[in-house]
């Protein structure tokens, strides 16, 4: 196409593929969040896929790749809204996603996100020490790109992805294969219960987490299903007669989950703690700074465009605040107005502390969920402060404060593109910083990242409702519950909202899942001390998620560590050992992805036909299985994926 510039950074086509992988990364992430709660980080398979596709168009340099991954990123994690939007359908409020109200608020509070890591980014890339592991990987990707290519990379995301997709089309689409598998066991009326998903992508996930974090969900699973629900089903009544294995699931539906949440808040709020000192002082630091730097390397946009940006985006939230409200209420502007300012107030602290965080142990572990749990609070509880004032609409505290419940949700919404784009931001700021790139140029990719984005994801939650329904809110009647959407982050939130304006939360298990938060914070301390770790977030959030994804995405860190430990062994006398041992591990790194975006799209694309047929088993043929055979067939060819993931891994030098 042109010659090989060095300087190539910020170009058209650059921003076109850029765009093309967004679609494909924020539909993975939007289905895998509604399904396990998690996304995963994009930075490095979109980076692998723009070397391989520029080096074929010709001219492609580092820089320009650089910019490629940036605008992927910045949309793959816009899609963290999922952890909120569908609240307004579970609340009762929406029956679909109004595209406009959607995509605009996801824009508006992902543009603020961008704005936020500006002066973030000196306080906390430039200046600092953090070794922001995702951000130096996706830099040592593409430096290694610009050498000789990484097709190996590339070609390890592709056979992921085939195999994830096989799979997943054999067990949700034509249902040949189980999904699953769950043991249960009385011991006198206690009822013990293991379940175990079958999902390629949460063996990727769980290899991308770590041990450290599989471990701490692996934690929260034993506490919830070997304590808890024994000794909540061996101790309550049964006054419905429920099956052992619906009590089980009851209890701890209603029971064991508030546990978590608890958990998950006491764990959250001491993140913070901990983060806030030195965010503080690093701001103080950039605050401190004398202007003036004109070196292309430490050029942001100008404070004019900076502005311009920040008035726009207010004045996008007020109006879709606005418009959100006017339907149904009137002399709602007191309202909007706090909503607006509580936007830029928190979401500016929140993405200061997830930035931090992101900076030490990277995007994907970053609180975002208990962020959100916290928002969610002190969402609801502002508005309950200005119906104390009088500053409500009267609407507001109608119908069991419906209203209030579904307003607290959309201002979370915002807020949550917001913190999600400063943390995954820093890290693309990091690998800019450390490849030459050039900031501002950086940043007018993130944002045209965060405006395809939030036109993707309305359609796509459609499009997911639609075909699966969510656990609770089903779309049509005679749809089969068992393949909807757990979508736990929304259920969770609109829990705590609607409890809070109702006062109607079950705070005897929220109160327990607190005290167990500060004795997991305690626990996690005294380990440091000898150099270990137990991450209570992580062990909170196994205790809400379902088992069958606790367990298996512990499943996949286990079996990273088990690799990783053997390809230490096998190559440790090798002379190109360390070598071997980056080959394997960017080779599993990139299988583990490929994992991820295989299942994702495919049930993204089994929910396009599932819309456009009305049915969601237009493809079974269970109906042909013998009964106990497909979940047979699904653990034999679960466990050969899994073995073809390890030796693929392993022989990757």
């Amino acid at each position: 196409m042109a010659s090989a510039n060095p300087q190539r950074e910020l170009t058209l086509r650059g921003l076109v593929l850029g765009a093309l992988i967004t679609v494909v990364f924020t539909a993975s992430n939007v289905y895998l969040g509604l399904r396990i709660g998690l996304t995963f980080a994009s930075s490095i398979p979109a980076a692998v896929i723009s070397m391989a596709v520029l080096r074929l168009m010709g001219g492609g340099t580092l820089l320009e790749n650089n910019m490629v991954q940036s605008q992927a990123s910045a949309a793959g994690t816009l899609s963290c809204v999922f952890a909120t939007f569908p609240g307004l359908i579970i609340a009762g409020f929406w029956t679909h996603f109004p595209f406009w109200q959607t995509a605009g608020l996801s824009f508006a509070g992902g543009v603020l996100g961008v704005l936020f890591t500006i002066p973030l980014r000196r306080a906390l890339v430039t200046q600092s020490n953090l070794p922001y592991p995702e951000g130096v990987a996706a830099a040592e990707i593409l430096r290694a790109g610009a050498d000789k290519g990484n097709q190996r990379g590339l070609q390890a995301l592709i056979r992921g992805g085939m195999l994830a997709s096989l799979f997943s089309f054999f067990s949700g689409g034509l249902r040949l294969l189980g999904d699953g598998l769950s043991l249960t066991a009385s011991a006198g009326s206690a009822v013990f219960q293991l379940s175990a998903a079958f999902s390629p992508a949460l063996i990727g996930a769980g290899y991308l987490v770590g041990l450290s974090g599989g471990m701490a969900m692996l934690t929260g699973c034993i506490l919830a299903w070997g304590v808890g629900v024994p000794w909540l089903t061996g101790t309550l009544p049964n006054p419905l007669h429920l099956p052992p294995a619906q009590f089980a699931q009851d209890i701890w539906l209603h029971r064991v989950r508030f546990v978590g949440a608890g958990a998950i808040a006491v764990a959250s709020l001491w993140t913070l703690i901990e983060l806030m000192p030195p965010v503080l002082r690093g701001i103080r630091t950039m605050l401190q700074r004398t202007s003036g730097l004109t070196t292309t390397t430490e050029r942001d946009l100008s404070a004019r465009t900076m502005g311009w940006l920040l008035g726009l985006s207010m004045l996008l939230l007020a109006g879709f605040f606005a418009a959100f409200l006017a339907p149904v209420a009137h002399g709602f502007w007191p309202v909007v107005g706090a909503a607006v300012l509580f936007c830029i107030v928190f979401g500016f602290i929140m993405a200061a502390a997830c930035g931090y965080m992101a900076g030490i142990v990277g995007s994907s572990s970053s609180p975002i969920s208990g962020i959100i749990i916290i928002g969610a609070v002190l969402c609801a509880l502002m508005i309950l402060g200005l119906e104390a004032l009088g500053l409500t609409p009267d609407a507001m505290a109608a119908d069991g404060q419906k209203l209030a419940t579904a307003f607290t949700i959309l201002l979370l919404s915002a807020i949550t593109a917001t913190v999600a784009i400063s943390n995954d931001n820093l890290q693309d700021l990091k690998t800019g910083q450390l490849v030459g790139a050039t900031p501002w140029k950086q940043e007018v990719a993130l944002i045209a990242g965060c405006l395809v984005g939030a036109a993707v994801i309305p359609p796509v939650l459609n499009l997911l409702y639609q075909a699966y329904g969510f656990t609770g809110a089903m779309p049509r009647p005679g749809m089969d519950p068992g393949h909807a959407l757990s979508a736990p982050q929304p259920a969770l939130i609109t829990l705590i909202a609607k409890g809070i304006f109702t006062h109607s939360l079950d705070w005897s298990m929220l109160s327990v899942g607190m005290v167990l938060g500060m004795g997991l914070v305690g626990l996690d301390l005294a380990l440091r001390r000898r150099g270990q770790a137990l991450p209570p977030l992580g062990v909170a959030v196994g205790l809400y998620l379902p088992a069958s994804v606790s367990l298996t995405l512990a499943g996949g860190a286990i079996l990273g560590w088990v690799l990783k430990r053997v390809r230490h062994k096998r190559h440790q006398q090798s002379a190109t050992a360390e070598q071997a041992s980056e080959d394997g591990g960017s080779t599993g790194t990139m299988l583990a992805s490929g994992f991820i975006v295989g299942e994702s799209l495919t049930g993204v694309l089994l929910a396009v036909l599932s819309g456009a047929t009305g049915r969601d088993n237009v493809f079974s043929l269970a109906a042909f299985v013998p009964s106990g055979v497909a979940s047979v067939l699904g653990a034999l060819a679960f466990a050969a994926l899994c073995w073809t993931f390890a030796r693929r891994t392993l022989q990757s030098h």
